[in-house]
């Protein structure tokens, strides 16, 4: 059964889906991010690890960390380019950006920024890279061109992102489960900013070269996602943050208690003492300047 959604949906232009990410990652997504990092690093970390030996970051590179969140992969990629180099992290949360700050790493620098308007320096940079935060940009050709204006003639990028959302059981399997008892969740348009919002690779293409980037690569790397220790472990943090956060947000104590136990009902298969992992699927993209 998929989730029931929301009818004729509002069309909304660039300016106000970004103005709603902003919103959203300044509020409950940054403090949602903040409260279940350690899980999500589990979850997530071996794909940005990927993705950072794609990006072949190299000592005396200067690079931009999009969507650097806490500024893991910030610090990785200046361990990297070293202290000759130096890593820009850039990020729409004042809260996500000062925890990264916090940390005082070398040769880096952390900004909260818009990517579609923040003002990189022209032509400076060597590697743009990305670990799943290239997906909610308001306007996704803008920040492209952005990306594209400010790397060097023979700049690369380098991102992972989400494939659609039914290659990845990870996070479609607890949506399926708790869809009939809660509230039902929106449609997002075609062009909004989303999780799964780059799973078509068509319009990741098109979006890429209108940009003006070329040489574009789209390699799958399908790996487990781990969910949590046990199924009790994610039930108690299911709607914090997430695909099911809002849904949760508006629905009653019995509507969400009733969503919950067919959540472990499809999770407890999956369960096994090195805890609850799913499938999941990505795009590793890779692309030049010029």
């Amino acid at each position: 059964m998929k989730p029931p959604l929301e009818k004729n949906p509002v069309e909304k232009t660039p300016a106000e889906l970004a103005a709603e990410q902003a919103a959203y990652w300044n509020g409950p997504g940054g403090k949602g991010w903040l409260a279940s990092i350690e899980r999500i690093e589990q979850g997530i970390g071996d794909f940005g690890k990927a993705a950072l030996t794609a990006a072949s970051p190299r000592p005396g590179e200067k690079a931009i960390d999009v969507g650097c969140g806490l500024g893991g992969t910030t610090r990785a990629l200046a361990e990297a380019v070293g202290a000759t180099g130096h890593v820009l992290g850039v990020d729409i949360s004042e809260e996500l950006v000062a925890s990264a700050r916090s940390h005082r790493v070398p040769n880096t620098t952390f900004v909260v920024g818009n990517a579609a308007t923040h003002p990189f320096e022209p032509a400076s940079y060597d590697l743009v890279f990305s670990r799943f935060g290239v997906m909610f940009f308001g306007d996704p050709v803008a920040a492209f061109k952005n990306f594209q204006q400010a790397l060097k003639p023979d700049g690369r990028l380098v991102f992972v992102c989400w494939r659609k959302p039914d290659e990845n059981p990870w996070g479609l399997t607890p949506v399926r489960a708790a869809a009939p008892f809660l509230p039902p969740l929106p449609r997002p348009g075609p062009e909004d900013p989303g999780q799964f919002a780059f799973g078509d690779r068509t319009r990741v293409e098109r979006i890429l070269k209108e940009a003006g980037f070329t040489a574009l690569s789209f390699e799958p790397l399908d790996q487990m996602v781990f969910m949590g220790k046990t199924v009790a472990d994610i039930l108690a943090s299911a709607g914090r943050f997430g695909p099911l956060a809002r849904a949760f947000a508006e629905a009653t104590p019995e509507q969400i208690e009733k969503a919950k136990a067919a959540i472990a009902e499809a999770l407890k298969p999956h369960e096994t003492p090195e805890g609850v992992r799913l499938p999941g699927a990505c795009w590793l993209v890779r692309a030049r300047a010029t």
